[in-house]
């Protein structure tokens, strides 16, 4: 099974000839452990994976061995994880033999920039389709793959009937007219180009896969090694091709969309933190346009990352088990969400998450938020960061932050943990280190006998507070990464589950 690929790099196309020369021969003493237990068809199918997937632009371009196959298979193993022995072990020959993306997954460019389109409106034609789904099918496909990457990026997709489109979608078997032929089901999916002229952003399917179109992500879309036919998510496969061509390399994440094996998945919340912060560091600020949110009336301007290093480690994979949030709360019938500079909103109980970071979709804020809360009889939320607060109404910034001593703070409270507005009693409840406050919205007073221990009005919550959230009848305490549903009137925690769950994983 020889796998292949095609690249484009922009601004000039480059495009990698793969001519057919011999494998690489295994030389020095890994030979024989490279041999032994091994047929010779699974070598073969080695050494063209690495050659391909692994191999330099000269390497590929001549024919000769620049490395050793067991230096280029420690990169291999590297990249996905596994030990780096520089053994074809079974492990490494599993993954290999993974149905996956036509990019490589190392590649030399010519150009240290410009690997991007230079706008953010970009054209894009479904050419040849496949015999497996309805036209009408594919084109909702593709052009719900391409939206992925529009909500979350300055960039927007219109289709065109042209065939001179910046992008252009064609499915294909074997030679299908790039210099990349495919292999046959189950080995290379497809493949697309970078940015640039002619061939670049092309993106191609092969059509000896059996496509579906099914968008739940469920294991059973997947089939097993066994099943003579392998069926594969159009949209899955077509989402992670776009992000190739608009200029996104493979990720060795195995939750980012943008790894290179195929994987059966969840497809809502579909692209990782990662993904978002890439796509946005290669479409940095130059362009601008409104991102809107019609259901919160959002129409800030969308101003993409500055670099990648921007946010800490922790917020790049929502569904880490570990993941935890600096205040959580509802606005409206969303869910706002809350981490270091990072903003995760949810809306309506469902899977649809917008994400960014804060300064996105509030300008005028460029810190954490430590604790926040909403007051639904005045539509209005309240974001708390160290000694600061601000007020949002609706969906706008009001005004200049304020201090919290106007709550009725003592002096010695620099910080709240935590904040959450019970609307039946109109009270806020303000929760710092091991103590709490309790303060009337409408008189706009601390209560006397306040502040008390968490423990003894709360049996149950024993460590600190992170965030805090009044829904559905239940105060929801985030302590670190769990989360105790708390029922007031038993004062007990009559559930626990995962911070990570509330977004929907």
């Amino acid at each position: 099974m020889e796998l292949s690929f095609g690249i484009a790099c922009a601004a000039g196309l480059l495009v990698l000839s793969c001519v057919s020369a011999p494998p690489p021969r295994f030389e020095g003493k890994r030979t024989a452990a490279l041999r032994d237990g091994n047929p010779a068809p699974d070598l073969t199918l080695a050494a063209n994976y690495l050659r391909h997937f692994y191999g330099s632009r000269e390497a590929v371009q001549t024919g000769r061995r620049k490395r050793s196959l067991s230096s280029k298979l420690k990169d291999m193993q590297s990249f996905f994880g596994l030990d780096q022995s520089g053994v074809l072990d079974s492990g490494t020959l599993a993954v290999m033999k993974t149905p996956r993306c036509g990019v490589p997954d190392v590649q030399d460019y010519i150009h240290n920039q410009g690997n991007r389109w230079t706008k953010n409106v970009i054209t894009y034609s479904v050419g040849k389709y496949t015999s497996d789904l309805p036209t009408s099918t594919v084109d909702s496909v593709i052009a719900s793959a391409l939206d992925l990457w529009a909500k979350v990026s300055s960039l927007r997709f219109t289709r065109s009937l042209s065939q001179q489109a910046d992008i252009m979608v064609e499915f294909g078997s074997n030679e299908h007219g790039d210099a990349f032929p495919f292999d046959g089901p189950k080995g290379t999916l497809a493949h697309a180009f970078d940015p640039g002229e002619g061939i670049g952003g092309d993106v191609h399917f092969d059509e000896d896969e059996l496509w579906t179109a099914g968008f739940n992500g469920s294991a059973s879309e997947c089939q097993t090694e066994s099943t003579s036919h392998q069926r594969f998510n159009l949209y899955l496969v077509a989402a992670h091709e776009f992000g190739h061509a608009l200029g996104l390399r493979h990720s060795q994440n195995p939750e980012s969309l943008m790894y290179p094996t195929y994987r059966a998945r969840k497809t809502h919340n579909l692209l990782s933190s990662e993904d978002i912060m890439n796509i946005n560091a290669i479409y940095e600020p130059g362009v601008k346009r409104p991102h809107y949110y019609p259901r919160l009336g959002w129409s800030y301007p969308f101003k993409p990352w500055y670099t990648a290093s921007y946010f800490p480690m922790a917020v790049k994979d929502k569904c880490s088990p570990g993941l935890s949030f600096d205040s959580v709360t509802t606005v409206g019938e969303a869910i706002f969400f809350f981490k270091g500079g990072y903003l995760w909103i949810k809306h309506n109980n469902k899977n649809d998450v917008k994400e960014g970071p804060i300064s996105n979709f509030m300008p005028k804020i460029s810190s954490k938020i430590d604790a926040a809360y909403w007051v639904s009889q005045r539509a209005t939320a309240y974001l708390i960061s160290g000694s600061s607060y601000w007020t949002m109404k609706g969906s706008r910034v009001k005004g200049r932050d304020r201090n919290i001593r106007s709550f009725g703070f003592p002096a010695w409270v620099e910080q709240v943990d935590a904040a959450v507005h019970l609307h039946r009693t109109v009270h806020t409840l303000f929760f710092t280190q091991h103590l709490y406050w309790k303060y009337n919205e409408q008189q706009k007073v601390m209560e006397d006998s306040y502040p008390r221990n968490i423990s003894d009005d709360f049996p149950g919550i024993n460590k600190p507070i992170s965030a805090a959230v009044y829904k559905q009848g239940f105060l929801h305490f985030f302590l670190g990464a769990d989360v105790c549903k708390y029922d007031i009137k038993r004062k007990k925690v009559v559930g626990v589950s995962k911070a990570n769950s509330w977004l929907g994983c």
